[in-house]
């Protein structure tokens, strides 16, 4: 009976952590316990310390996903820990957020991160005192804002390193959201996508089931698709119009921007839409031959997922324009690139500029050639 009881108390100590405090300058004084939730702080429980400042409390962690916890006095945060089930830690602190932690590697890190934060965030201060005192028109400004360029360059640098270094560890989380003032994240290059996806993956290897690592994915994937974004845009400086680049019905890629023609029909559909089938024969085939000897080119993207059945489609209807498909259907980078919410839509490019053209059916379509050409 002993035995058993015994094992169940280890198990139930097993699925938790244990935080033993003492707080200087809080006698008998209430500490919150407060836990991450991704992007919110849940309110665990409240202890009151004794005459000494001591405190003890048990806080509940799943095995493999560790947990950030937070010690509030009043309305300051005083301490950080990241924890793992069976952790048995002592947090030294005052009531100024000044805190030593033993008994937890995780949150020894996690301590010197928020030690540099701090120390970055109160140089930061004071420069931006700095500059106001010399006024943002001086000729002296110049030199300080040099100082603040060069400050948060080295701060950013350090964070890459420590991501980088520490790319198994829960402790780059919250590096990742840090902020400079309150303006814009320390992480806020667009390049910074690709090192938001390296550290995801190698954090998905050791807590697959984390909450605060699926959340990191999901801003990795919005970076990495923003980063993509961007690419293109710069691209459609240049050839004025977001480039793609896609397989026609023999395999072989064929870019928008290798299209020469004066202008430019992209039209996207659907070969499983009985409808959008019928366009081709009823509307696109006879404008094709009315205008392509006058400099019109169609470049037509399946927006399928069956792309048998799209090429059988083009062999059968005998479309002699440029036809399209990546076989992804609306997960298509292309559907992100031209906003395609309904199908079928159209554009026009003239002279390699996009216009803002709108085409809805072939008396419209005429309309805007005949105009062009």
């Amino acid at each position: 009976m002993y035995a058993g009881l015994a094992a169940l108390l280890v198990t139930a100590c097993a699925k938790t952590a244990r935080i033993d405090a003492e707080v200087a300058g809080a006698p008998s004084s209430d500490i919150v316990v407060k836990q991450l939730n991704v992007s919110r702080y849940d309110v665990l429980d409240t202890v009151k310390t004794d005459a000494s400042g001591r405190m003890s409390v048990k806080v509940s962690v799943e095995k493999g996903n560790p947990e950030f916890f937070y010690l509030y006095y009043k309305d300051s945060k005083i301490a950080s820990l990241l924890l793992e089930r069976g952790d048995r830690v002592k947090v030294s602190a005052d009531t100024l957020g000044n805190y030593a932690v033993e008994g937890s590697e995780e949150s020894v890190k996690l301590s010197g991160i928020e030690s540099r934060y701090a120390g970055f965030s109160a140089s930061l201060d004071s420069l931006s005192e700095k500059l106001l005192e010399v006024g943002v028109s001086s000729p002296e400004a110049k030199d300080v804002n040099a100082e603040i360029a060069n400050l948060y360059m080295d701060y950013y640098r350090g964070c890459v390193r420590y991501v980088l270094e520490n790319s198994h560890s829960l402790t780059v989380i919250p590096v990742f959201w840090q902020t400079v003032g309150n303006s814009f994240y320390v992480f806020s290059q667009d390049t910074d996508a690709i090192i938001f996806k390296n550290v995801c993956d190698s954090l998905k290897t050791a807590y697959p089931d984390s909450k605060y690592v699926k959340s990191l994915r999901n801003e990795a994937e919005r970076r990495t698709s923003a980063l993509q974004l961007n690419l293109r845009l710069k691209d459609a400086a240049s050839i004025g119009f977001p480039d793609i680049e896609l397989p026609d019905v023999t395999g072989k890629k064929v870019k928008l921007s290798s299209v020469e023609a004066k202008v430019i029909l992209l039209h996207f559909w659907s070969a499983s839409d009985a409808a959008q089938k019928m366009f081709n024969l009823d509307v696109l085939k006879g404008v094709y031959d009315d205008f392509h000897s006058r400099g019109l080119e169609i470049y037509q993207v399946a927006i399928d997922v069956d792309k048998p059945s799209w090429e059988r489609t083009v062999a059968a209807q005998g479309l002699k324009w440029i036809n399209v498909c990546d076989g992804l259907g609306t997960n298509s980078p292309v559907v992100s690139t031209y906003n395609v919410s309904k199908l079928p839509v159209s554009y026009i490019i003239a002279d390699g500029q996009m216009t803002g053209e709108k085409v809805s059916d072939e008396a419209s379509l005429r309309r805007v050639l005949n105009k062009l050409l």
